[in-house]
């Protein structure tokens, strides 16, 4: 998926002149809000690191400080997010999602069901060295369930790779989905667990083919039927993924923006954490999703430097 985010490396990159660049936006009176905004989204993750690196050096002070110190709202929330390393804006928003008054189930399914086998992993080594807290166990302790047993087979990070193997059992597997489901009183949704947890994703698009001539349903629709809550929403995710990660997150962005309100939370996370990952089909799938752009759905649905800053990641007004 090489090359498919909108924020990309820069090219003739200089660490200590960007950041004498953000020292002079906001030094003396008032903040080159612009100025901020336009290098941050034009810089890699990696290279925002650097120019935090440069700025310690040359002027002694904590850039992300000095941001926070000089901007406000859901600007410097943005701001921060794009300042900080993609491991750790995950676990930091899972630790967040966990610890609060209730669990905010939505964090924890968008991240446990779109990540790699690999980035799980690297995300669970990351939240005990961060927190020196185990994240399987936090999880455990904060759901219940169907709802948990599936975010822990997601948190082993064992899904099964390519799929030669396992070609002879995806009429099986579609067969026992549709028994343990919409062929019988009431669900057995260890079935469903065990089987979208553990498989690979190439043979979950067969299954889900397969499923769809045996029950006349795709996938989706038997599980908004047979299952509810937590899981109904985790399993969706799930499913959706298998499918397509940027059309999961093309969703995502739409429902953050629909109705009454924005879930601004939820808008910044995936603008930040996928602008570097695959934005790019993002865009596009939302287009051919919602009939209408990315671009013009931020436009319309928010405002100022967070707007303008959400549109530079966005990336080009034809999104």
């Amino acid at each position: 998926m090489a090359g498919r985010g909108s924020v990309r490396a820069s090219g003739n990159f200089n660490a200590n002149q960007d950041a004498e660049t953000l020292y002079k936006a906001m030094k003396g009176l008032g903040t080159d809000e612009d100025s901020i905004m336009k290098l941050l989204t034009s810089r890699s993750n990696s290279q925002r690191q650097q120019i935090k690196a440069a700025y310690k050096t040359l002027h002694g002070k904590d850039l992300v400080g000095d941001l926070q110190g000089e901007l406000g709202g859901k600007f410097e929330t943005l701001v921060v997010a794009l300042m900080t390393p993609p491991i750790l804006y995950d676990v930091t928003s899972l630790r967040n999602a966990i610890k609060g008054a209730g669990t905010n189930e939505k964090v924890l399914i968008e991240i446990l069901s779109s990540r790699t086998a690999q980035q799980i992993k690297d995300i669970t080594a990351a939240y005990r060295q961060e927190f020196n807290k185990n994240l399987e166990e936090d999880v455990t302790g904060d759901t219940s369930g169907h709802f948990r047993r599936l975010l822990v087979i997601l948190l082993q990070a064992s899904r099964q790779q390519g799929d030669r193997r396992y070609r002879w059992g995806t009429w099986s597997d579609a067969q026992t989905l549709f028994s343990a489901g919409e062929k019988k009183f009431g669900t057995d949704e260890e079935q469903f667990i065990t089987i979208l947890g553990n498989r690979s994703t190439e043979h979950l698009r067969r299954v889900f083919a397969a499923y769809m001539k045996l029950a006349g349903y795709e996938m989706e629709e038997s599980i908004q039927r047979e299952t509810s809550g937590g899981l109904r929403d985790l399993l969706l995710a799930v499913v959706k993924c298998a499918r397509s990660v940027p059309a999961y997150f093309a969703e995502t962005l739409y429902y953050s923006m629909k109705g009454a309100g924005t879930d601004d939370q939820t808008l910044i996370r995936v603008m930040v954490s996928r602008s570097e990952v695959d934005m790019l089909d993002i865009r596009a799938d939302y287009r051919r999703l919602f009939a209408k752009s990315l671009h013009s759905a931020i436009q319309g649905d928010t405002s100022g430097d967070y707007r303008k800053a959400l549109l530079l990641l966005c990336g080009g007004n034809d999104a």
